[in-house]
């Protein structure tokens, strides 16, 4: 490797001085570190970067990507409709096609203070846990609001009123780093207004979620259960404060419980279900595994409405479609890394590990030999995420539980792609509510087991900062 400048040689030695004694000193790239996704990964950068498939998918096996990603991307319809393999939407639903969330198959963001409805951020409901929910908790994770549900839907079909409306304003955060320089934060003040079919249970819990990037699904549920368990801590006792714990879900098709992966709180255990459940909650759109619109028992004119189920009583979204559209989500491909060699983001990276981001934001796993896509199988991957959840602290907690998630657990998001987000998505706004307008406020808004690490960053000077920075935007 060529000699490094002066003054990253010297951030280097005063990393070697300052950081823990097993924390690694990187001087150069890792072996394939640029390659995220292993032999999926591909090399675009541009705003279609997250659109592409494995960049070792076979010919022949293009197709189904292409048409899934029909279904993903082109809007539904009402019914009844002409368009019988795309009709059945609602009748209460948050947006008519899946890329209106995952803009681009990116990220999406809260809604403007002019917009009519959030879009690309959906809201979850439900009430306190109590004994009496049991097998409820069990099986769905959280007690459903008792007249709007699990989710709160803001847009209908014609002769049904639409839940509510979302908006959300803000509070300043101020804080400060060591050197005397301060940022302001923005804590979200959700607001649920119109409602549309009266009050609320006194004790309802909100959470505010915007759609994360699709990129790397595919190799998330790949990895080996006894993989992500291993790096679980005990939660009572244990020397290190980082403790990672698994979410116990429910599996709709076996039913029984599982791991979860998928979803903010880990509480969806494979692409399959998070795909329907998507479809159900955020579209109105029945499926073999979820047959029902999302109707609540109070919401007489929801359940009235015309619905696209065949004569027969086959759902609204095929087998078929959902068995493409569940081609296109895991096939998804990473891109490659950016400057893995550049000095400022080897410095980057030492200050990642020396502030322990590692211990939640596990760089690599090895995906298993008989992955559910053969492309997929036995790929190292650098996902930046243990799957697990973690206590993140009262300033992210949103005290709504989901299944062994408590209010202030979420689960540790995958960092590969996030360098691009601006790129492909058009915004810098991050967190599971977007309340970061940047990475240093999502650094920022770190706390409980991750209190540490934050108070390290904060302890970084200016070039330090910059460095860290550098090297989340090679990710």
């Amino acid at each position: 490797m060529p000699s490094l400048p002066l003054r990253w040689s010297a951030l280097f030695m005063a990393l070697g001085l300052s950081a823990c004694d097993d924390a690694p000193r990187f001087t150069q790239a890792e072996p394939g570190e640029a390659r995220a996704g292993g032999a999926t990964t591909v090399n675009k950068t541009d705003r279609n970067a997250f659109s592409l498939p494995s960049a070792n998918l076979a010919p022949t096996r293009r197709l189904d990507f292409s048409v899934g990603n029909s279904f993903f991307r082109n809007p539904w319809v009402i019914a009844p409709s002409t368009t019988t393999a795309r009709d059945g939407l609602g009748p209460l639903f948050n947006t008519n096609a899946c890329q209106n969330c995952h803009i681009k198959d990116g990220r999406g963001h809260p809604p403007a203070p002019d917009a009519l409805n959030a879009v690309s951020m959906l809201v979850r409901l439900s009430i306190p846990d109590t004994p009496d929910y049991a097998r409820l908790i069990e099986q769905v994770g959280v007690v459903p609001e008792p007249v709007y549900g699990g989710q709160l839907q803001d847009m209908a079909v014609p002769g049904v009123a639409p839940e509510g409306r979302v908006r959300v304003d803000y509070q300043p955060v101020p804080v400060q780093f060591k050197d005397g320089t301060r940022v302001e934060l923005r804590k979200p003040i959700l607001q649920i207004t119109d409602l549309g079919y009266g009050p609320m249970h006194p004790d309802t819990r909100f959470s505010a979620r915007i759609a994360p990037p699709m990129i790397g699904l595919g190799l998330l549920e790949a990895i080996p259960e006894e993989a992500i368990l291993a790096n679980a801590q005990p939660a009572a006792g244990a020397a290190n404060p980082i403790a990672g714990r698994p979410n116990w879900v429910w599996d709709d098709a076996q039913q029984k419980t599982v791991l979860g992966r998928f979803g903010w709180k880990a509480g969806q255990p494979n692409l399959n279900q998070q795909n329907v459940h998507a479809f159900s909650g955020d579209m109105g759109l029945t499926t073999s595994l979820r047959p029902f619109d999302d109707c609540t028992d109070a919401q007489t004119a929801c359940k009235q409405a015309p619905n696209g189920n065949g004569p027969d009583g086959e759902p609204e979204v095929s087998d078929n479609i959902l068995r493409l559209v569940l081609f296109y989500t895991r096939n998804l491909a990473v891109p490659a890394r950016r400057d893995v060699d550049s000095p400022q983001v080897l410095a980057g990276k030492n200050l990642f590990f020396q502030a322990g981001c590692q211990s939640c934001h596990t760089p690599s796993f090895t995906t298993a030999a008989n992955a559910a896509e053969p492309e997929q199988a036995n790929q190292v991957i650098r996902p930046y995420s243990d799957l697990l959840l973690h206590d993140m602290g009262e300033g992210l907690a949103d005290q709504r539980s989901e299944f062994k998630a408590s209010g202030r657990d979420w689960r540790t998001a995958p960092l590969w792609g996030i360098g691009l987000t601006e790129t492909v998505s058009g915004h810098t706004q991050f967190l599971h509510d977007g309340r970061a307008r940047n990475l240093m406020e999502a650094v920022l808004w770190h706390g409980g087991e991750a209190e540490g690490a934050k108070q390290q960053v904060l302890a970084f000077n200016a070039e330090q900062r910059a460095a860290l920075l550098a090297f989340l935007n090679s990710l």
